[in-house]
């Protein structure tokens, strides 16, 4: 029988909810106040700038003030370099990616005897790989140039199907395509009854096609003489069904002429959602096809993007084959160019993304463009939940960096779901024990004593065993929040089952970047690097990395954040490595595991790690930090000697900065 409320508790009930409401009515005013009051801030800088840009003086001293920012951006890179040795080093970087640039042009392409071994090689599997290629008012020279290098393809079983959407005022296009029909039986061209745009072109040559597997060219573009060879040995070797490689954009008619060389990761669902870098050049398994549509012709303008999502998601195995294989012209009106030449291409990639997100079962996010590029996506997803967050911070000491961090966390986070459990290591000063005393009395931070010698593993598990919340997040004293929204940037990724551990921007005190992901193999000592390594705050990053979260190898653990259940079921930190190289260790494990580890720059920090820990480059450091990647290359020996997935074997070792290798030829 349901038992009824008295009056007494419906009254406290009432009260209850009214209070609730106002607590929660009032974080919305706050909110609203202060975007109000920076909203009105920008308002007012905006008017102030408006008003000096129009003044007259200001425009008589454009000249000069154009020359002292000459003097003060060169002072600038002279102080980031250091010294004369480092702006010599920075040249010999420009030579270096000079030389490489060549390495991957006409330079790479095979020597009689290379094409007539691979014209002469006996694959695992017979394959013929349908090239498709819808035409439209080509020009006679790209038009040829494209064709050719199909024909001059050292693996010989291809087709080239051309379907021709030209007007009448561009006869020449069937005239010039019948004309290698005669000479080669494998190009097989139809000539449209009208204009179907880039989709309904393309899906009319994959009516054409007989193929079991299907390429995608554009009709002003080159390929490398080797590409359908290498996609062929990646196809027998690997049982690869989708395949893509690198690419760099050429002016001027000639490949060597390249504006940018585009060094790809391997595939990464993350990566691929934010930025279509997987592009070109795409061949895939025909039976990917089965029960879809090759281009979708309300996303025309991005829909190779759309493709891409669509079938790499349904793929057994998508390869990567890390190298230069296809040469993209950048002319007048090309994507490759500007992408404001079909800037209806911004909202089609937008919306084949979030249909993307849909179909995977994501509702209420939100895709942006980045400051990078228009087609370069920031994408929210909702925190389904309000889980409680355990910030775990291991101290000894450094009041003014504990204090800082937890005042940052307490003054700024806009989620409030979480507890601070600070885990004390023999500190000896007397303020930093007051302070304790200070934040033990907030109902969510814990004080607890871990008495044993320095261990950072160990004293992060030992703070892990007290933690109530549903997730781990690892927190080094010494940083300070920047974004509001920092913890919903992290849960946002790491509330998904796929995902593993979740990390942050992090910057050094002069704004120059600590942290941007973790490669294995970079460095020195081959064991882990950070990529973008004292790169300034502003830079967008190796083709707009800085700009969207993506997949990596591993994050730091100065920032990290895991489910409790998956820290617990990897048994927290390898204890054995005390001091570094535990958060790569982590994020292998899972890895392992098959979660993804992603590195999200909205989640901003700062990181004065030099201040508080000092760098492990001299004396009892340097022989501990030596020890301990020693350990960690044995450990990890298989994965070190395959390469970092995230991270393409053409770029240096030595250098943070995505510079080229100069040896990485075909």
């Amino acid at each position: 029988m349901e038992q009824k409320l008295t009056e007494k508790e419906l009254e406290d009930l009432l009260d209850y909810y009214k209070d609730a409401y106002e607590k929660e009515k009032q974080k919305v005013n706050t909110y609203a106040s202060r975007l109000a009051d920076s909203e009105a801030k920008a308002e007012d800088l905006d008017f102030k700038l408006k008003r000096i840009k129009n003044n007259p003086l200001w425009k008589a001293t454009k000249p000069a003030r154009s020359l002292i920012h000459l003097i003060i951006r060169t002072r600038d890179r002279i102080v980031r370099l250091g010294n004369p040795k480092g702006i010599l080093r920075k040249l010999r970087s420009k030579h270096i990616e000079r030389m490489a640039m060549k390495q991957h042009g006409k330079a790479s392409f095979p020597t009689p005897e290379q094409r007539k071994e691979q014209s002469e090689t006996l694959f695992s599997k017979k394959i013929k790989i349908s090239i498709l290629v819808p035409l439209y008012n080509t020009p006679k020279q790209f038009l040829t140039e494209m064709i050719d290098s199909v024909v001059s393809q050292t693996y010989q079983n291809w087709e080239l199907c051309l379907a021709d959407g030209s007007d009448g005022e561009h006869g020449y296009v069937e005239e010039i395509c019948k004309g290698y029909m005669v000479k080669d039986k494998r190009i097989v061209y139809q000539r449209l009854e009208k204009n179907e745009g880039i989709s309904g072109n393309t899906n009319e040559c994959y009516k054409m096609a007989t193929g079991e597997y299907i390429g995608l060219f554009d009709h002003d573009d080159i390929l490398h003489p080797c590409a359908l060879f290498e996609y062929m040995k990646v196809i027998c070797d690997q049982d690869a069904d989708y395949i893509y490689c690198d690419e760099a954009t050429f002016k001027n008619g000639d490949i060597d002429n390249m504006i940018t060389l585009h060094f790809k990761s391997d595939y990464a669902i993350d990566t691929l959602r934010a930025n279509n870098y997987i592009c070109h050049f795409s061949v895939f398994s025909r039976e990917l096809l089965e029960g879809t549509e090759l281009f979708r012709t309300r996303f025309d303008g991005s829909q190779d993007h759309d493709m891409i999502l669509r079938l790499t998601t349904n793929a057994k195995h998508v390869v990567h084959v890390p190298k230069l294989l296809y040469y993209w012209r950048s002319h007048k009106g090309s994507v490759a160019s500007d992408i404001s030449a079909k800037t209806y291409a911004i909202e089609a990639a937008r919306g084949a993304v979030s249909d993307h997100l849909r179909t995977q079962g994501f509702k209420n996010f939100e895709v942006t463009s980045s400051r990078a590029f228009e087609t370069i996506f920031r994408i929210k997803y909702q925190v389904l939940s309000n889980p409680k967050v355990s910030i775990i911070i291991a101290n000894k000491n450094h009041y003014k960096d504990l204090s800082r961090c937890i005042s940052s966390i307490i003054d700024k986070s806009t989620y409030e779901n979480y507890e601070i459990i600070v885990v004390e290591n023999n500190s000896t000063e007397q303020d930093i024990k007051d302070y304790y005393q200070e934040i033990g009395k907030l109902p969510n931070v814990k004080v607890i004593t871990y008495e044993g010698e320095f261990n950072y593993s160990r004293i992060n598990n030992y703070g892990a065993g007290f933690a109530t919340g549903e997730y781990i997040l690892l927190l080094n004293n010494d940083t300070q929040v920047i974004a509001l929204d920092w913890i919903e940037e992290l849960l946002m990724f790491g509330q998904r089952p796929d995902v593993g551990a979740v990390g942050a921007k992090l910057y050094y005190e002069d704004k120059t970047i600590q942290h941007a992901g973790i490669v294995i193999g970079l460095g020195a000592h081959r064991t882990a690097g950070h990529t973008h390594y004292k790169v300034n705050y502003e830079n967008v990053g190796y083709m707009g990395k800085l700009c969207y979260a993506q997949d990596v190898t591993a994050v730091t653990g100065a920032c990290l954040l895991v489910r409790k259940s998956l820290y617990d079921q990897l048994g927290g930190l390898d204890e054995s490595f005390a001091v570094a190289l535990n958060d790569v260790d982590f994020c292998l494990r899972l890895r392992k595991l098959g979660y993804l580890n992603v590195f999200n720059p909205y989640c901003e920090m700062y990181h004065f790690e030099s201040k508080s820990r000092g760098m492990d480059d001299e004396g009892v450091k340097a022989t501990r930090y030596n020890e301990e990647s020693a350990h960690f290359r044995d450990k990890w020996k298989a994965e070190l000697a395959a390469g970092d997935p995230y991270y393409n074997p053409n770029f240096s070792l030595d250098r943070s900065d995505y510079s080229l290798k100069i040896n990485s030829l075909i």
